[in-house]
């Protein structure tokens, strides 16, 4: 495949150099983008933001919204058969993964090729002072294979969520820890036993992603190293085999013991209007989510007084973590049979220019000054719609306007998304600023060559499939944690863990 793709980015270059350029003022320039559809904002085609940036910048950007749960797949899918339904973009992605091995094998261009195709993005890394973190996005043969979002700052933008008005009404104290979240719990399933007092969205993954951590883990479709089953060890800098480790282990039994008691939703994976139901009809009373669906959740309740609050990372035997947090996080890719448009050159300026500079990213952060919006002084004062809309300002701006979407907003400044969210986001990231590395880093993924990413998708394939399989029955408990431990570890030794582990520290790149 690599000499296949080599040779195809080959010739497509040549289209390039020798491509006419787009004519500014003439017909709009054509992009068709493969966008990550989320379901609590479903993409909508007359979002202010979008209209407004396809008019303005003479673009006509044909998106296509791939649903959450199928976009890996699908993205995996058209990088590897570059054939006629490949998009010329593909938002909300890194060359991490399997992602890592279609790059090295010249199935992704590599942006880094061309730094003066994309003066937008190079001036917002400088802003932030990115550069050095940039430079571990790079692949093993020192090229950017993609353009990432960036934040100045890491955002404490979701964690535990609980029915403030139950803890008042219960005398409960703010939880500090897992065994005070067990007590709230516990008191809960008392007072409404048909209830599951812990429930999830989308999936038990993201439970687990965003509790974890407390006990010095990331495993799991959603996990920091991209591996699904290693987790990085922050005190001596290395990977382990987080998936067989005693950390895990204590964690899974944790996790077990809410679901054998009642504790937690059997019904793990399940969509937005499942949750927002099992909330606010009090079938459940906590979740780990995200605060832009807390409006949501208080609209559609109709329990009196019912209202919901994010609380800091709580502790655990590791610490108290969120999950780790970037300030690069997944931007943008092309395909490389994009490189085959004559106009290739500016599909990619055109891309930098409406995502990257400081005009645009503000229109897809707080959409239209005048409509959206006006300035006083340095403050952003909403219009009215926006200020009383029961689900909330972040909430109602990305389903009405189109503004803070993941994937079209690839810019975040801390202090304008402050202003989208409640003084009590502001006091809970202020509370979360002063803990001890409450947010870690995101370990840069290893440097392997072609031949080693190819080897490590295949692994990563294996262990990661069994992992999924062992952690549902570990937390449902058709399987026993204590009697098959040992089963499971030796199987996702037999399917190459040890292997897996060792490639990961040998490419590494904080040797």
């Amino acid at each position: 495949m690599k000499r296949t793709l080599s040779l195809l980015l080959t010739l497509a270059l040549l289209f390039v150099i020798c491509g006419a350029a787009h004519a500014e003022g003439g017909a709009p320039l054509k992009i068709s983008i493969y966008y990550n559809d989320n379901p609590t904002y479903p993409f909508r085609d007359d979002w202010l933001a979008l209209t407004y940036i396809e008019e303005t910048y003479n673009v006509d950007l044909e998106i296509e919204p791939v649903p959450f749960s199928d976009y890996g797949t699908k993205v995996n899918n058209v990088l590897t058969s570059q054939g006629d339904d490949t998009p010329d973009v593909i938002f909300s992605q890194k060359t991490s993964g399997g992602i890592a091995s279609l790059a090295l094998n010249g199935a992704i261009y590599a942006i880094s090729d061309n730094p003066d195709w994309t003066p937008n993005f190079n001036a917002r890394v400088a802003e932030f002072g990115l550069e050095e973190e940039l430079e571990t996005c790079r692949m093993s043969d020192g090229r950017l294979y993609y353009m990432p979002a960036m934040y100045d700052i890491p955002v404490y933008d979701g964690g535990l969520i609980l029915r403030q008005d139950y803890l008042e009404a219960k005398g409960f104290e703010a939880p500090r820890n897992f065994d005070d979240l067990y007590a709230i719990l516990k008191a809960y399933k008392e007072d409404y036993p048909d209830s599951y007092p812990l429930t999830t969205i989308y999936d038990v993954g993201f439970l687990e992603r965003m509790t974890m951590p407390s006990w010095g883990l990331s495993l799991g479709t959603y996990n920091s190293t991209s591996s699904q089953v290693l987790s990085w060890d922050y005190e001596n800098r290395a990977y382990f085999a987080g998936a067989i480790s005693q950390q895990y282990r204590d964690y899974i039994t944790f996790l077990h013991r809410l679901y054998a008691e009642g504790l937690l939703d059997p019904e793990m994976t399940q969509d937005d209007a499942s949750t927002t139901l099992k909330l606010a009809t009090g079938a459940s009373m906590a979740v780990y989510a995200f605060y832009d669906q807390i409006g949501g959740w208080e609209q559609a309740s109709e329990i009196e007084g019912f209202r919901l609050a994010l609380y800091p990372p709580l502790t655990g035997p590791s610490g108290a973590h969120h999950m780790p947090k970037a300030r690069l996080m997944n931007g943008i890719i092309f395909p490389v049979k994009t490189t085959q448009r004559e106009d290739f050159e500016q599909v990619v300026r055109k891309i930098d220019e409406i995502l990257f500079s400081e005009d645009a990213y503000m229109v897809w952060s707080l959409g239209l000054e005048g409509k959206t919006y006006t300035m006083d002084g340095d403050q952003v004062v909403f219009s009215d719609d926006i200020l009383n809309a029961p689900e909330g300002i972040t909430k109602y701006m990305q389903n009405a306007y189109g503004c803070g979407c993941g994937g079209t907003q690839c810019v975040f400044r801390s202090a304008l998304e402050m202003f989208k969210n409640k003084s009590d986001f502001a006091a809970v990231n202020t509370e979360v600023a002063a803990m001890d590395q409450a947010m870690q880093y995101v370990p840069a993924a290893p440097a392997f060559d072609d031949l080693t990413a190819e080897d490590a998708t295949l692994l990563q394939g294996a262990l990661g499939d069994a992992y999924a399989v062992w952690n549902d029955a570990f937390i449902r408990g058709t399987r026993d944690i204590d009697a098959d431990w040992d089963t499971y570890v030796q199987e996702m030794k037999d399917k190459g863990m040890d292997e897996y582990l060792a490639l990961f520290n040998q490419f590494s790149r904080y040797q």
